[in-house]
Formats: C-alpha cells, sequence, structure tokens
C-alpha cells in the first residue's frame, strides 16, 4: 500500500477524509537473524474495527508492541493519527523521536494484554483512574466518576473497592478494559485477551468486546484465536504469515472463500480443530 494511497479528500461527498489512524510504511523488526515484520505495509481507517489472525510467530503481536512503544522497528515509519510514531520532523526529515514525542503520540494508544497487568497494591477503582489523573492531567473526582461509569459499563459496578487478587481471571481483564478505555483512545489493541482465562471466562470478555465494537467509534485491532468472534465483530479481517498481509478482506470472504492456500490450510487446521 503506497504512503500516499489514503486521498485526503472526498469529491463525492464533499467531506474531508482524516486518513487512516494508523499506518505502516516498509515497517521491519528483526529480532537477532529473524525477521518478525518484512517491509510491512498496513493501515486502519478512523472507526475500524480489525481482526488479525495467523500462525505464531507471523507478528501479530509484534505490530501491537511496535504501536505501544514497546518493541522500536529496525527500518521503515509507523503513523497513528497523521504523526509518525517512532520518528518526529526536524529540518525536513524525519529523525529518531524522543522520549517526549513517543509519550505525546502514545496517548492516541491503549492495550489490553494477555496477563492483564493490573497493579496488584491498588484497588480496582485506582486501576482505572490513576493514568487519567496522573498522564491526561484530570481531576481526582472527574477520574472516579469517568472510571464508575467505565466499571459499570463492564458490569464491575460493584467491585471498585476490591484488589486483583480478589478478582476471577475474567473480571481481571475487564476491569484491564475499563482502564484502558479510561484513557480515551483513538485506536485500542487487543493481545489474545483471552487466551489466559480459563474456558468458562471467555465469554464474558469477548461479550464485553463485541459491545465495544458496536458501540465506539475508536479504531480497535485484535489479535484473536477466536474466529467466530472474529467473525461476528470485525469490520476487515487480516491474515498474517511471515510479517507481511497474506491476505485480507470482510469476515464473509476470509472464512467462506478465501484465497491464499497459506489463509486456506491455517483456517482448516484451527476451524477443523
Amino acid at each position: 500500500m503506497p504512503a500516499n494511497a489514503s486521498d485526503p479528500a472526498s469529491p463525492e461527498n464533499g467531506r474531508s477524509d482524516p486518513g487512516p489512524v494508523v499506518r505502516f510504511e516498509q515497517v521491519t523488526k528483526r529480532f537477532g537473524d529473524l525477521t518478525v515484520l518484512d517491509r510491512l505495509d498496513f493501515e486502519v481507517a478512523q472507526n475500524e474495527k480489525i481482526a488479525i489472525i495467523g500462525p505464531s510467530g507471523s507478528g501479530k503481536t509484534t505490530i501491537l508492541r511496535v504501536l505501544m512503544t514497546l518493541v522500536e522497528p529496525n527500518e521503515g515509519v509507523v503513523y497513528v493519527d497523521g504523526e509518525p510514531l517512532w520518528h518526529k520532523p526536524a529540518n525536513g526529515e524525519l529523525v529518531r523521536a524522543d522520549e517526549a514525542h513517543l509519550r505525546k503520540v502514545r496517548k492516541n494508544i491503549g492495550m489490553v494484554f494477555q496477563h492483564f497487568n493490573l497493579f496488584p497494591h491498588m484497588s480496582v477503582l485506582r486501576n482505572v483512574t490513576e493514568a487519567p489523573i496522573h498522564v491526561l492531567g484530570r481531576s481526582r473526582s472527574e477520574a472516579e466518576d469517568q472510571a464508575l461509569h467505565l466499571l459499570d459499563k463492564v458490569g464491575l459496578g460493584d467491585k471498585t473497592d476490591q484488589f486483583p487478587s480478589q478478582l476471577s481471571g475474567g473480571q481481571k481483564q475487564r476491569v484491564a478494559i475499563a482502564r484502558a478505555l479510561a484513557m480515551q483512545p483513538k485506536v485500542m489493541l487487543f493481545d489474545e485477551v483471552t487466551s489466559a482465562l480459563d474456558p468458562e471466562l471467555v465469554g464474558e470478555v469477548l461479550n464485553i468486546l463485541r459491545d465495544l465494537a458496536r458501540d465506539t467509534e475508536m479504531a480497535m485491532l485484535i489479535v484473536t484465536h477466536e474466529m467466530q468472534f472474529a467473525r461476528d465483530v470485525a469490520d476487515r479481517v487480516v491474515f498474517f504469515d511471515s510479517g507481511r498481509v497474506a491476505e485480507e478482506g470482510p469476515p464473509s470472504k476470509i472464512f467462506s472463500a478465501p484465497e491464499n492456500p497459506r489463509t486456506q490450510s491455517f483456517l482448516k487446521a484451527v476451524l477443523d480443530h
């Protein structure tokens, strides 16, 4: 996908197109001799819900970690809401970004991890309010009002004073979702958020994600092995293989009539499992 693939204006409807909220341009990431992302071109539209599927080691999680500035790419440029993430403009060219620039652009992104990453010494309410207070500069009362609303939204309005050790895995993951939403990101990243849960708890978390996909306008990038869930919620399913997009399209196309032999064999393996 070329860098100028997004037409900035749409003459058909007379309004300005804000462009993709995420764009990878020829991004490569290597760990030693292993190339995990291979000259990746990839875009996410405003408000788009994307399910990322593919075999282990195909680069799915690395995309999310690059966006969260946990992993720095070796080559290429990543844009978030039109701004370069790992670079910043200087004297007419892009140079490596400093920590202040990374923090500024990263505010647009929220992430929910496989293993919750809650603060064990903080109550549920404090887990959800800390970042809005200390990163966004919200007052405590404003942050708490928002947190109570979000905890109600994920079905945990009665757990505000409990600590993570008192919660089930599914409840911890729902707190983690509320905490990420509290930063009001433009893009939410979900990395196999049900993989660490007992099977009977998976449904409660997937139902929260279904509601978010339906009711929110933020873009969502969801790395998942739950194929029925991907079929239900995604505007677009992207199949990754060897660090590149091997095939992409609407769920009806990818799951019913995939064209790439690698997509076909992967889906046959996971759907027949």
